[in-house]
């Protein structure tokens, strides 16, 4: 059984006074857990509401002012690139939808970055959350169908070794196009898709290098999915054991189980059940506040939900949700927790630290030492 590799997601957030020292803390913070790589998310405005991002609410702003205030991704990662050449840190987009960008302007940034980062970067892509294309005057129509074609023209793109291509598409048509970056060491980034529904994990096994899901799993349906996503790349001729079980995960976690207890009942916590879909409220016995039917995370609006709405909707949140939704614990018991998941199929967990969403903010930042604790104790499973 090969070892659980770790990565760090980045909040990606610009830091007041110094710009990027949200992303210098993130980088110490994967020298110290041992971690194999970094993450960025693609975002341009939060999913937690803006509403409550307040210091009553949560001690951190006194440092990071804005939700919203998302560095851009591409030029994040290359500013990480050049800090980093001697921990040799891996580089990862987590991920980006194929809305916003042309898939051919995707393929070239994800190629400069893992030729000029000496073979560290990683596409991750998906679908993406109507948040970041509907507001923003991007279609959110068919955005399975979309993913599809704009993953067939990366490939494509990849592939082409700079001869002029053509290839048909309802979304994406190439017309004797040029792509011409080269590989590093016959290498492009590997491709991490984050994929849910049916449809998604058939191309995740068409496509994909790694399968990257995001929370919203129990281990036990974890290995389902997996086994469909293996099935897939059966199907697709490929071999199924080549593409890597990964997921992003997401930690509340403290000094001790009270500080635990503290940070998932405050209201930033609740606020962010409001991204499990519907489902997974119902099997808690309770109604999603948005509706019996709401996806969750996709379809999540934040920016229109205002701060006593939102303590309406946190009200209504099982206690149960959240322990299940994320990881919860002293650090021997998120390595345990963690360990459900290996179990089922797991091998390179992506950490989220979520536990500086509470009002004390000096409680919040000693959650980095339990943390760090956590990605060292991942590194023996």
């Amino acid at each position: 059984m090969s070892r659980m590799r770790t990565g760090i997601a980045d909040p990606g957030l610009y830091a007041r006074g110094l710009p990027d020292l949200v992303q210098r803390n993130t980088r110490t913070l994967a020298l110290m857990g041992g971690a194999d790589s970094v993450w960025v998310p693609d975002h341009l405005m939060g999913i937690l509401p803006a509403s409550i991002w307040s210091p009553r609410h949560i001690g951190a702003t006194r440092f990071t002012p804005s939700i919203d205030g998302y560095l851009e991704t591409w030029t994040t990662l290359g500013y990480l690139a050049a800090q980093n050449r001697l921990a040799r840190l891996r580089l990862g987009v987590g991920v980006t939808d194929t809305g916003r960008r042309n898939p051919a302007v995707t393929a070239q940034a994800a190629a400069t970055l893992h030729l000029l980062s000496r073979g560290r970067g990683i596409l991750g892509m998906g679908p993406g959350e109507r948040e970041n294309n509907e507001p923003y005057g991007v279609q959110w129509d068919r955005p399975v169908a979309r993913f599809e074609e704009a993953m067939a023209t990366i490939r494509a793109l990849w592939s082409s070794g700079g001869t002029p291509i053509s290839r048909d598409s309802e979304f994406f048509p190439l017309r004797k196009a040029v792509f011409d970056v080269p590989p590093y060491r016959g290498t492009r980034p590997p491709i991490w898709i984050g994929a849910h529904g049916p449809r998604m994990l058939r191309a995740a096994g068409r496509y994909a290098d790694a399968w990257y899901p995001a929370f919203a799993l129990r281990p036990a349906e974890y290995a389902r999915r997996l086994d469909q996503v293996r099935t897939a790349a059966s199907d697709a001729g490929r071999d199924p054991q080549r593409i890597l079980p990964a997921a992003s995960l997401f930690v509340f976690t403290g000094v001790t189980r009270d500080s635990v207890d503290e940070a998932i009942t405050a209201l930033p916590a609740k606020a962010f059940a409001l991204c499990a879909p519907a489902e997974m409220w119902k099997q808690h016995g309770a109604e999603h506040p948005l509706g019996p039917d709401f996806s969750g995370i996709q379809d999540l609006m934040p920016q229109i939900l205002d701060e006593a709405t939102v303590q309406s909707y946190a009200q209504k949140v099982p206690p149960t949700l959240l322990r299940e939704v994320c990881l919860v614990g002293t650090p021997s018991e998120v390595v345990e927790q963690v360990a459900a998941w290996r179990d089922r199929g797991l091998r390179y967990a992506v950490l989220t630290n979520m536990s500086h969403l509470q009002p004390d903010m000096t409680k919040g930042m000693l959650a980095t030492v339990p943390f760090a604790r956590i990605l060292r104790g991942l590194r023996r499973l």
